[in-house]
């Protein structure tokens, strides 16, 4: 009897998991309680440990070639590359066949983008501009966490049309086109020929498998792991191998055309990105201890340059751009949006936390300057005013008109 007990209390709780992570808003609750549990850890005397654990030596040789980083590393250029992989793919689907492949339709979501981008990254630069070693974080308010952000929106249920869920994915995905190529051109040093050549033999490598209509995944995963340690020796930012690698798995399958690689494999990746990749990063990256706040640090240029570009220049830039870009006649309106739903999907862009952090990381590491503090509580408080100011302008613009109902989108599960 009581073991019956038992299984019936473990089924209700596995249901009642299943029902929760099917929501949309699963993500962006995992992602802040990753980041909670960080910043709890990090101000008690486990702080210690975690910062052991993290700093954690960890080494793959063979022979004499070997790769030894710190845990914190791996987690940043390892699993952020099969996040980027992800992206890559998403993007694949994307402009081959959903919301990029009409250019009527991303108009509007791209001139918000574009203004996203522009705007917080000139309030950055002239709340910093005469500090050299501040200067170089100029990228960090630029990007939006779409996995926040959705799950900020999908909070709000039926108050938010289905067509500014498809105005922030489409957005978010185009910025996130622009966060890799400012990886691909402003984050990359140190460059070793060597490797950058193995690098490029992967390439054609890759190139003659999609055209022979290969879709054997794992032949892929095999060429793309030594298109990543290839790029990681090289001095290229190694995350960008999986955007290379998405980009050479076949969209169809050219003897089946009902099957698609790009989307099995994205679909297969949702729930590891989104329910253990981001948290992981997140845990890893946000542990910050608040003993070490003080007035210059709050005020520093790079704190209080990145908290402006992503609460006012994400507001700003997306807002005015997707506005000039409907006042121009380049653009309309979906029927159910007013610039009110726009204005608030502005807010919520400014939660710029997931990118923002990995550029974060990328911004310092060659200055020899510790800036991770600053850029850290700049992010943070940032993201976190604009997640409520945003939720608060939807709530108050839903509150007062009723659009049509909809079926929601299939949304992607991606930062």
């Amino acid at each position: 009897m009581a073991t019956k007990k038992v299984e019936k209390v473990l089924d209700g709780l596995v249901s009642e998991v299943n029902f929760f992570l099917k929501r949309d808003s699963a993500a962006g609750i995992i992602l802040m309680a990753a980041t909670a549990l960080a910043l709890i850890i990090a101000n008690t005397p486990l702080n210690v440990y975690y910062n052991q654990l993290i700093d954690m030596k960890v080494t793959i040789a063979a022979g004499t070639f070997s790769i030894d980083k710190a845990l914190l590393l791996w987690i940043n250029d390892g699993l952020m590359a099969i996040f980027f992989f992800h992206v890559g793919l998403e993007l694949k689907r994307e402009v081959c066949e959903g919301e990029l492949s009409n250019p009527k339709d991303i108009v509007l979501p791209a001139a918000g983008a574009v203004g996203g981008m522009i705007i917080p990254v000139a309030i950055y630069l002239f709340c910093t501009w005469g500090f050299e070693d501040a200067m170089s974080g100029w990228a960090i308010p630029a990007a939006t966490d779409i996995a926040f952000a959705l799950g900020i929106m999908a909070l709000l249920g039926s108050r938010v049309p289905a067509s500014l869920k498809i105005f922030l994915v489409t957005l978010a995905i185009i910025d996130d086109i622009g966060a890799i190529v400012i990886i691909a051109l402003f984050y990359t040093s140190n460059i070793t020929l060597t490797a950058l050549v193995v690098a490029a033999v992967c390439l054609p490598v890759l190139y003659l498998m999609n055209k022979r209509n290969m879709v054997d995944l794992p032949a892929y995963i095999l060429v793309g792991i030594v298109l990543w340690v290839a790029m990681l020796k090289s001095g290229v930012h190694a995350t960008l191998a999986g955007v290379v690698l998405a980009a050479f798995i076949p969209m169809r399958d050219n003897k089946n055309r009902g099957y698609s690689p790009v989307t099995h494999l994205e679909h297969s990746l949702n729930s590891t990105v989104s329910f253990a990749i981001l948290p992981i990063f997140a845990f890893a990256n946000a542990g910050i201890d608040f003993s070490q706040i003080n007035a210059d640090g709050i005020f520093h240029p790079v704190t209080f340059g990145i908290f402006m570009g992503l609460v006012v220049g994400k507001q700003a830039g997306v807002f005015a751009f997707s506005w000039l870009a409907v006042k121009l006649k380049l653009a309309s309106l979906p029927n159910d949006l007013s610039f009110k739903h726009i204005y608030g999907c502005a807010l919520l862009c400014g939660v710029g936390f997931t990118m923002s952090l990995f550029i974060g990381s990328l911004s310092f590491e060659d200055t020899g300057v510790n800036r991770v503090f600053d850029e850290r509580i700049g992010i943070l408080t940032g993201s976190l005013v604009s997640a409520l100011l945003g939720y608060l302008v939807l709530f108050l613009v839903g509150s007062k008109s009723k659009p049509d109902k909809v079926e929601d989108p299939q949304i992607p599960l991606e930062p």
